[in-house]
Order: C-alpha cells, then structure tokens, then sequence
C-alpha cells in the first residue's frame, strides 16, 4: 500500500511515494504550464521508478501553490504543514525550518512534538528567493545549478549597489564592465539572498537544530553564505531538500488514511 504527496510549485514539482515506514520512490521536475499537467506528469514518473500504478495509491495529499486543482488528490494541504509534517519525520529533533523556494521564502519554528509553533514568510521582495538568483543567472547564461560552484570559485564579492532584482542585472552587468568576474558577482548575490533571509526572519527566534528545504536549499554559495551568518549549525536532512514538502504530504496521507480506517 502506497501513500503520495505531490507539491506543485511555480517553477519545480515533487512527488514521493510512501510506504509508512520508507520513501519508496521520488521525482522532481521543472513545471509544466499548467499545475494539473505538472502534477499528472511527476505522479506518473514517481510511479514508473516505484514500478507501480496509480491504483496502488491508498491516499494523496496534494500541496504548494497549485494544491486545490489536483483532482486526483484527496485533500489539500498548506505548503507550511508539509514542511513541519516532512522535517520532523525526517529529523524528530528539529526545531526550525529555513525554506527556500522560487518565490518566497519562509522561516518556520516547530514545536517538540512535531507541530507547527510560528511562521513568517516573505513573498514580497524576490531578493529573499530563488528568483533572485535565477535572475543573475540567466544574465550570465548560466544553468541554475553551475550557480553555486562558481560563485564558490570566487576570491572575494563584488561590490553590487542595488539588491532590488528589478535593477541587479544592470548592477551585475556594470559591474562586469569594471573588471570583476562573473564569480565575485555571483558569490555577491548569494550573500544578498542570505542576508535578506536573515532580515525577514522577524518574530521567529530560530533555534537549533535548523535545517534548510527548498530548491535554494541545494545551492552551496547561499548555504555557505547562511553559515556564516547564523549562530546556529545548519543540519543537513538525508534527502534532496525539494522534497521534503512532497514527503510531508504522503507521511500526511498514510496518517489521513490509517485515521479514518481506524
């Protein structure tokens, strides 16, 4: 018997097959245009690589900003829960979540029991998101994921004015024309991104352990960035950061199930 969550973002989409006891099988893809079409194609590929069929799906809790029209889902529910719901069943002792994504970023504080304590979230400045260097980027004709290893590359940051993105490809670019490297420039956005996160957390008082979901999540310069920002260790979760979202749902769905079977 299978249980599945599937997250569908504005830019990626995850969904993770699970058996009550393991992850049995996970996908994460770009987008499709519709979020009906992103969460068919993920469900279909995540149940080719577990070998099984739609059929052996006994729940599934969609979530992330296009959860109400999957209808193949039996409930919705808020990307946050997700989190909270994955991140303590992965790791019962943490207490703090960092989660970002293309969009908005939030910082989430859980409780000892695995419940959602307080939140904040940014959706407002891209700075704070992964929008932010996806911009300088494509700016450089870069793949998203060679972002992080070049700016780690970098000797020092360059000095970048405006962290508005609206105005930091002009920045970038002027910069480039001054003599620095595409590197410097890139490791600068990166410490931009990790300071607005920082920044945004407000009322939350984070504390450890902490850990970081979301896309960014895999990016080694904000990473790098975020540590030596915080004065907490970052603990690294045993699987890809996208997915924890998707894994919160299906550990959501076997628990719907059991409950109403019981």
């Amino acid at each position: 018997m299978l249980f599945a969550g599937v997250d569908i973002g504005s830019s990626s989409a995850q969904a993770v097959l699970f058996d009550g006891e393991k992850i049995v099988a996970y996908t994460s893809i770009v987008a499709k245009p519709v979020p009906q079409q992103s969460a068919r194609f993920v469900i279909d590929a995540t149940l080719a690589e577990a070998g099984a069929r739609q059929e052996d799906i006994a729940c599934c809790i969609s979530t992330g900003y296009g959860r109400e029209k999957i209808t193949f889902a039996a409930d919705n529910v808020s990307e946050i829960s997700c989190l909270v719901k994955g991140a303590f069943w992965l790791d019962p002792d943490i207490r703090t979540i960092i989660d970002i994504g293309a969009q908005d970023n939030k910082v989430i504080s859980v409780t000892d029991d695995g419940k959602l304590k307080d939140f904040v979230m940014n959706d407002k400045c891209a700075a704070g998101s992964g929008r932010f260097l996806e911009k300088i980027a494509r700016t450089f004709g870069l793949q998203i994921s060679d972002y992080g290893p070049l700016a780690l590359s970098a000797a020092k940051p360059a000095p970048i004015q405006n962290s508005c993105p609206v105005y930091v490809n002009f920045d970038a670019l002027c910069r480039l024309t001054e003599g620095w490297t595409k590197a410097s420039i890139a490791l600068s956005a990166a410490n931009i991104l990790a300071s607005r996160l920082i920044n945004a957390s407000g009322k939350i008082k984070m504390v450890e352990p902490l850990c970081l979901t979301g896309g960014v999540a895999k990016n080694q310069a904000v990473m790098r960035s975020l540590d030596g920002l915080l004065d907490l260790p970052i603990r690294q979760l045993p699987v890809d950061p996208q997915i924890v979202g998707a894994l919160g749902a299906a550990v959501l769905a076997h628990d719907r199930y059991h409950h109403k079977v019981n």
